[in-house]
């Protein structure tokens, strides 16, 4: 069987048991989570260890929280005031936890699912998505990633343009993959208002009501924005239901032409669809 999740940003106990509901048999069973594996919650060293336990059962994608820890770890960006990820800093194996989350991905293609922690711009179809996420992957893995890190922050450039070329175009992959929520119709992205669908800015729509999109009709799973909460369309599943902000943790499963999602609340208390 094969399932998304949404974010877990650090709720370990609630992964556990979104882990028992569906069942979930690493021998068996296939997961990708949908990135924001840490940060905010309680318990994000054990989070990132239940993940790791699961061996290659679970595919896990990179959230905007995960890069931000990269990047703290690595000397480039401060804590803030609501991160609450110093249980990995802290930990003597620090470096190997670190080692591990920067070699997961930013996007993937299976069971007929694009999977990507944000969105994609209306310009990128599929095959674009994934070359520009290997991209920004490479420099995450490779030698000059400290120096990917401290270029990898700013909302400028805001529109693609295939024309685009190193810093420029790496960050804006990283804008789009991790933090994207609104656009104009151009698919000029608006990176401030964090709000849920209805909070649109004068001119801007959701990423996915872009018109002429060209990831238009292959089906997409993201996360990443807990205020528009659960969409469960034919074709788009928004999985951050806000576990840490008190909400639920939601997995969905796609295999077999199937379409279960299941949640559990941060009370362990599971809520029916």
């Amino acid at each position: 069987m094969n399932y998304i999740i949404g974010d877990v940003q650090g709720c370990a106990d609630a992964f556990d048991r979104l882990l028992a509901a569906i069942d979930f048999s690493p021998s068996r069973d296939r997961m990708v989570v949908l990135g924001d594996l840490v940060n905010r919650g309680p318990q994000n060293l054990a989070t990132l260890r239940r993940l790791r336990e699961l061996g290659n059962a679970a595919t896990c994608l990179l959230g905007n929280h995960d890069l931000h820890l990269l990047a703290v770890a690595h000397g480039v960006r401060p804590l803030h005031a609501g991160d609450t990820v110093k249980d990995i800093l802290d930990a003597p194996d620090r470096d190997a936890w670190i080692a591990w989350l920067r070699e997961h991905r930013l996007a993937v293609h299976d069971q007929g699912w694009l999977m990507v922690h944000a969105g994609v711009v209306p310009q990128w179809d599929l095959h674009t998505t994934l070359r520009l996420a290997g991209e920004v992957e490479q420099h995450l893995r490779g030698d000059d990633m400290r120096d990917f890190l401290r270029v990898m922050y700013g909302n400028q450039p805001a529109r693609w343009d295939e024309t685009l070329s190193g810093n420029d175009r790496l960050r804006f992959a990283v804008n789009v993959l991790t933090r994207i929520r609104f656009v104009e119709p151009d698919g000029t992205l608006e990176l401030n208002v964090k709000e849920g669908a209805g909070a649109a800015p004068a001119g801007h729509m959701p990423w996915f009501e872009a018109p002429g999109r060209k990831t238009q009709g292959v089906p997409i799973a993201f996360g990443h924005w807990s205020t528009l909460g659960l969409l469960n369309r034919p074709d788009l599943l928004s999985l951050d239901t806000g576990c840490v902000w008190g909400g639920k943790l939601s997995a969905a499963r796609i295999d077999g032409g199937r379409r279960d999602v299941i949640q559990v609340s941060c009370d362990g208390v599971r809520q029916p669809i």
